[in-house]
This record gives C-alpha cells, structure tokens and sequence, in this order.
C-alpha cells in the first residue's frame, strides 16, 4: 500500500462502522492489515492504561504485555503522540525486543481529541521496510478506528 489509499480506508470502516466494541474493531482491524501489508511479522495494539500500554488485539507471536511510557518504540511514540519509524530496531535505544525476527517498526499513536488512548505497533523481519507513505496510510487508518471508538 501506498499513497493513503482511501478505498482500503474505507473497507476498514465497513468492517468497524457497526460495531460498539472498540476490542472486536481493533481485533479486526489487526486482522485486516496483517492481511493487507507485506514483509510484516507483528501488528497489533496497545492500549492505555493506568499510564501504561497494555497489549491489546494483535496478530503475530506472543508479546510483550505491559510497556512502560517512554520506553522503546511503542513507549516513545505514545509518550511524544508522534509516529515513530525506526529502520533498524537493533539501533534504537531500549528498543524492547518481543520477536527476535523483528528488524525495523513503526508505532502510531491513537489519539482522541488530545487524549492518547493507544497505539498501533507494526514490526518487520526486513530493515527498513516502513516508508513516509506507509506512514501516511497506517495515521489514516489509526484515525478512522478513532472516530469509531
């Protein structure tokens, strides 16, 4: 996927749109982009809670349950509720290693409002694998499961 691709956005909202429970769309929605990207091993949410990120929907191998604020990628992307791209996860500081596989990440925050609520977490087995438009894409995507929070 490329360029947000606002077709593939809306097949996420037809798949979230009717359903209340913000679980079955993350879980859903972490379902979709497994199937949708290529040359990943891990995606799925974290949630906020108690100032913490606590693992949430997911699909991939068993990870890691409770990520402090600030630490690694997904700590440090909630904590400046900015998406984060690494390269090479071997390099970045704290980095918090679930898969051993996993050699780059992006995390995007989900944000309500001004309030962090989460983030979307996605590894790949290949350095590098995240571009500016796969940035792009999984924002939009992270907004559209907001709005149905």
């Amino acid at each position: 996927m490329h360029p947000v691709d606002y077709t593939s956005i809306r097949v996420l909202e037809s798949l979230i749109k009717d359903e209340k429970n913000w679980i079955a769309n993350l879980a859903n929605a972490s379902a979709w982009l497994n199937h949708c990207l290529e040359n990943i091993n891990w995606v799925g949410f974290y949630l906020l809670e108690d100032q913490e990120l606590v693992l949430g929907p997911f699909q991939g191998k068993p990870a890691c349950v409770r990520i402090p604020l600030g630490r690694g990628v997904c700590g440090t992307a909630a904590e400046k509720k900015k998406t984060v791209r690494v390269k090479n996860v071997h390099t970045f500081p704290g980095h918090i290693a679930c898969d051993a596989a996993s050699r780059s990440e992006i995390v995007v925050p989900l944000i309500k409002g001004e309030e962090l609520i989460g983030v979307l977490d996605i590894d790949s087995p290949r350095l590098d694998r995240f571009s500016d438009d796969d940035a792009r894409f999984l924002e939009a995507v992270a907004e559209a499961l907001v709005r149905y929070h």
